[in-house]
């Protein structure tokens, strides 16, 4: 079992975009399918917080995918 921390790590936008962008590059289109998984199956365990972070994956993937963000850009916050 692994030790619980009481402050979680703390992830930029710019980690946020990477790790999105790599996902995307790594598994194409079934990163998504991956993404969407971890939410249901999260949620049912009671993992909300955990699941919170992989619907932001999601969110991040669609946008990725449809072409609404481009992960080599530079990050421009409205």
């Amino acid at each position: 079992m692994s030790p619980v921390h009481d402050d979680p790590m703390r992830m930029t936008t710019g980690d946020l975009y990477r790790l999105a962008s790599d996902l995307a590059s790594e598994h194409g289109a079934a990163a998504s399918d991956y993404a969407s998984r971890a939410v249901m199956t999260l949620e049912a365990e009671g993992s909300h917080e955990r699941a919170k972070f992989w619907f932001l994956m999601l969110v991040l993937l669609g946008d990725i995918r449809t072409g609404r963000i481009d992960p080599e850009a530079s990050i421009t916050l409205h």
